[in-house]
């Protein structure tokens, strides 16, 4: 991994202020929720037990002889309804529809409340309607109907029966216990509305026709003469208390509700009997793109709960959330629910209502917590953008100081591999006077090229030095043993005497060589440049190789006419022989060597190719370094000076030189300057 990807991910740290953040912000929303309960339940334990001194507006468990499902909730209407057979003018939810059990299917129905009126509406499954018949004899009989059976107990009871001749509108009659036949009820309106699969029923009752207790109860018949299936609202022979809106707690409700507020007074059973105030409102969308992000980022933020929705007073009246239920219990309890859309919460909590030993209801207080949610989203929002332009910039500035601090580096690695192939050794790098850990690493790099300088200069004068330094002693060798054959020596003696000459001659020949590289510096110093055609220089030197190296085999190809050139034609011949003699000694009898001759725009390329062995990889860079050799043969005549010459020769005239393997072999490549005509 690069620099620039290693800082990038350092940068990636910053990440956890907004993390930190995120978790300041998740903690502040906490707080505030749980500061705003304990302010709803002390507010709710305070209208609780004021509520206390009004145990006549709650009916008391201990004399309730019914369950709570025998109970009718009678909805308080916003606007009197049309009596035509249909629901849609009470604008209540479905949901306050209850439903009963029939043999054709489930028919829903709901009771409500305006004025002085009780509406009551019915859907009825009925796969085949039986209507009732003026020439039955028996109005109670035979025929599909809907009872509204109201009582006062111990009183009896009295029955509302709706049943039709036809669709439209109907009369409805009315039986009690000491009538023989019901009697039509002119007070009442009711319409009967024919739909797929059943019928509809609406009807509009006087509130002083009713008792105390109500229930609905449905009976379908086969035909005209089966008195039907009954489906019933409340079991046994009694209906349950009927469930209203008490008007005095409502009126203490209003009295106790603060602004943003919305209170709920319900029975032991969870009826509701006051209803006030709102919780403030929940908007399901936010609009723009910001809100919809930081909408998102707030969701993922905050701990999940169960929508706003079910905050709602239950449309069925009674209610029977988990929170109130234990209230209804007897224990105080708090809840509160999320928007998932919009991230606004409502706070709620329930506090029972005791009136001695006995739990009368409860007190439901419930509060928006859209302050809450103002100042969260403009903490998390100021924190999201600070977080943001925070790490572009030190994104921004870590992968800019990684790109400059590589690039040196880069510059810094370039300029040394520059160095070592132009055997510059002694220029300066790049960062050589800056202060930091870089320009340590330039200096220190400086120091060793210098150094390598300094032993590449010994090297290379090492050759002259040792000629010069042991010539003296090898003549006084050599005199020495020229002298002992003139002496009188034994055969023995004789023999050491002529190896130690033939030893002294072989260090002479050594000398000679090591000499030689001085010797072509000093005529590419002084000698005189001049104009020849390298084409007839070559041709004329390969048809000498052809004398001289009796079993190789020699090729020259060359497809230029004129290869014109400044320089000394003895050097360049010089620097071939070198070349020549390295390919013969690396070749067989019989090979064949090929010099070949080309040109471009500026330069002429000399090659002298041959199947020897391929360069080793790890010396092609020092080949022709002075006294660098790669022959395994142990042959100590050889100490690699002739390609150092050729080198020498090849630079002398402005070109250069270089070796490669070949899929035959090996090929040395001079590029020498061409005059263009």
């Amino acid at each position: 991994m690069n620099l620039k990807r290693q800082l990038l991910l350092v940068s990636l740290l910053t990440l956890v202020l907004p993390w930190a953040g995120c978790e300041f912000i998740r903690e502040t929303e906490k707080a505030l929720r749980s500061s705003q309960q304990q302010m709803l339940s002390g507010t709710a334990l305070a209208i609780a037990e004021s509520l206390e001194a009004y145990p006549e507006e709650f009916p008391s468990p201990s004399n309730s002889r019914h369950s709570p499902g025998d109970q009718l909730f009678g909805h308080a209407l916003q606007s009197e309804p049309l009596i035509d057979g249909y629901f849609d003018d009470w604008l209540l939810d479905d949901a306050s529809l209850r439903s009963l059990r029939g043999t054709d299917g489930t028919t829903r129905f709901a009771t409500g409340l305006y004025g002085r009126w009780l509406y009551l509406y019915a859907e009825v499954k009925d796969k085949s309607i039986v209507f009732r018949s003026p020439e039955s004899g028996d109005d109670r009989a035979y025929a599909d109907r809907v009872l509204l059976v109201s009582a006062n107990p111990p009183m009896a009871s009295e029955t509302l029966i709706f049943s039709a001749e036809a669709p439209g509108t109907i009369v409805a009659l009315r039986e009690t216990t000491f009538d023989d036949r019901p009697r039509p009820e002119p007070a009442v309106q009711a319409r009967w509305q024919d739909v797929a699969g059943g019928y509809q029923l609406e009807a509009r009752v006087p509130l002083t026709m009713l008792g105390t207790h109500l229930g609905v109860t449905v009976v379908n018949t086969a035909n005209a003469f089966d008195a039907g299936i009954r489906s019933s609202s409340f079991e046994g022979r009694e209906p349950g208390p009927f469930v209203t809106i008490s008007n005095e707690l409502t009126r203490l409700a209003e009295n106790l509700t603060q602004p943003g507020m919305r209170l709920l007074i319900t029975d032991f059973a969870g009826w509701r009997l006051a209803v006030t105030g709102e919780p403030g409102q929940v908007h399901n969308e936010q609009s723009g793109p910001v809100s919809t992000w930081l909408r998102l980022a707030y969701m993922t933020l905050l701990e999940a709960a169960t929508e706003p929705a079910l905050a709602e007073p239950d449309p069925s009246g009674r209610e029977q959330q988990d929170y109130v239920v234990f209230a209804l219990g007897g224990e105080r309890s708090e809840s509160w629910f999320r928007s998932q859309q919009s991230g606004q919460a409502i706070a709620a909590v329930a506090e029972p209502i005791a009136y001695g030993s006995e739990v009368l209801g409860s007190v439901v207080l419930q509060r928006g917590t859209s302050e809450i949610l103002s100042l969260t989203n403009e903490t998390l929002a100021r924190l999201m953008y600070v977080t943001i332009i925070a790490t572009l910039l030190v994104a921004a500035t870590l992968l800019g100081y990684a790109t400059w601090l590589s690039r040196r580096i880069r510059y810094l690695s370039i300029a040394a591999e520059d160095a070592l192939e132009s055997d510059d050794l002694r220029r300066t790098l790049p960062s050589d006077l800056s202060g930091d850990e870089v320009g340590d690493l330039s200096r220190s790099f400086s120091h060793v090229l210098r150094q390598l300088a300094d032993y590449n200069d010994y090297l290379r004068t090492l050759a002259s030095k040792l000629s010069h330094e042991l010539r003296t002693p090898l003549a006084i060798v050599t005199s020495s043993l020229e002298n002992l054959e003139h002496e009188d020596l034994s055969e023995a003696s004789a023999g050491y005497t002529a190896r130690a000459k033939d030893g002294a001659d072989r260090l002479r020949r050594i000398l000679s060589a090591m000499s030689e590289a001085r010797r072509v510096e000093e005529l590419m110093e002084h000698a005189e440049a001049e104009r020849f055609d390298l084409r007839r220089v070559l041709e004329s030197t390969v048809s000498a190789y052809r004398d001289v190296y009796e079993n190789r085999q020699f090729k020259f190809n060359c497809e230029i006419e004129s290869a014109e050139m400044e320089g000394s034609p003895e050097l360049v011949i010089q620097m071939l022989d070198k070349l020549v003699d390295n390919a013969a000694e690396f070749s067989d009898n019989g090979d064949v060597i090929a010099i070949g001759l080309s040109r471009d725009e500026k330069h002429l390329a000399m090659s002298v190719d041959n199947p020897g062995p391929p360069l080793p990889e790890q010396m092609r860079s020092q080949l022709f370094d002075s006294m660098v050799s790669v022959r395994s043969d142990g042959n100590d005549e050889h100490l690699g000076l002739g390609l150092y010459v050729a080198r020498l020769i090849a630079e002398g005239h402005g070109g250069s030189i270089d070796g490669e393997n070949t899929d035959s072999g090996v090929r040395f490549r001079v590029s020498l300057p061409a005059i263009n005509r």
